[in-house]
């Protein structure tokens, strides 16, 4: 099994796990075990790909396409690249864990023989194409994750392909269930950690980052034609979708997010109990989501809840006091 370890990332697998370094918390610190910090990798290699797929925002030159069996010029095809990577996903989970998928993840497959373009050399039977997808193989036997969470992250990324904007906040929540609470649950099950209460609780962290993301990317998300904030709550502060594409924020649009940023902060409240019912450094790593989570807040309110010139992002010195204030809570609670 330490085969499976050696994917080798090509330039196109680079640049999506580089990614990880403009996340607003840290994906896999240092301080985890190694065998965290691989596992905890190749979910965000998954997370990451699909969600690039699903946002037109892969790299250049068709590697991605070609590694899923797929002609270079598919790559703009988003159902059909979704369709393909869920397709890879069944490999993982049919792969035997004791395969070994050391071989170059990163063979030019048009120059194999008999290869055309857009075909893959490999045999279904020799595991997934895709180099990400390849690195995740022995994550999901060692820790017995189950397709479920990944196959929720894909069908966020089909409904981003139909749906760009949502009438009420239960219709947004329930987007959030599929789009990033499958990646706490991952969490929890990489550590060894899951329970009813705990999924909850994880749960209610993950709606909460992903609503502080679409308020980041609030200018990003309409240049996409998608809005992630619920037509009712712009109707209640009278913002119109015209008023999201102003350069900067008036009254009304930052009263909005606002708003919004007060859920998201509830919502981090409610999960943080989670933090306080583990131990060791996987307290550390729930501790520094939620940190991330209410420092990306701090920065959007001292911003005046003006988010159209651009994200504001947590800085260093507020992400540090945000983690003592989360570890302190967790310390009394747990």
């Amino acid at each position: 099994m330490t085969g499976t370890r050696q994917v080798r990332p090509d330039a196109s697998t680079r640049t999506t796990l580089d990614k990880a370094a403009d996340e607003n918390f840290p994906v896999a610190p240092f301080f985890l075990p190694r065998a965290w910090r691989d596992d905890l990798m190749a979910v965000y290699g998954y997370a990451r790909l699909v969600d690039d797929i699903g946002d037109g925002d892969l790299a250049p030159g068709g590697a991605d396409a070609r590694h899923l069996g797929l002609a270079p010029e598919q790559a703009d095809d988003r159902l059909a690249m979704l369709d393909a990577f869920e397709d890879d996903l069944g490999r993982v989970f049919a792969t035997d864990p004791g395969t070994d998928l050391g071989a170059d993840p990163r063979a030019d497959f048009d120059s194999a023989p008999g290869a055309g373009p857009g075909v893959d050399a490999r045999r279904d039977g020799d595991g997934p194409r895709h180099p990400l997808l390849r690195a995740l193989v022995p994550t999901v036997h060692r820790c017995s994750l189950t397709p479920g969470p990944f196959l929720a992250l894909i069908a966020a990324n089909r409904q981003d392909q139909f749906t760009g904007r949502y009438e009420t906040y239960d219709e947004l929540a329930a987007y959030c269930e599929l789009s990033a609470n499958p990646v706490g649950r991952l969490v929890l099950g990489i550590t060894g950690t899951t329970s009813p209460e705990r999924v909850r609780l994880s749960d209610a962290i993950c709606t909460a980052l992903q609503i502080v993301e679409h308020l980041q990317d609030i200018p990003e998300d309409l240049a996409r034609d998608r809005i992630y904030l619920p037509a009712e709550d712009m109707k209640r502060f009278g913002v119109t979708e015209a008023d999201l594409a102003e350069p900067e924020g008036g009254a009304p649009v930052r009263d909005l997010v606002a708003f919004e940023a007060e859920r998201a902060r509830l919502l981090l409240d409610e999960g943080t109990p989670l933090v306080g019912s583990v131990h060791g450094r996987l307290r550390l790593l729930l501790a520094g989501f939620v940190a991330g989570g209410r420092a990306a807040l701090d920065a959007i309110a001292a911003a005046g809840h003006d988010v159209l010139p651009g994200p504001p992002g947590p800085t260093t010195r507020g992400l540090i006091r945000e983690l003592g204030a989360v570890l302190r809570r967790a310390g009394r609670e747990g």
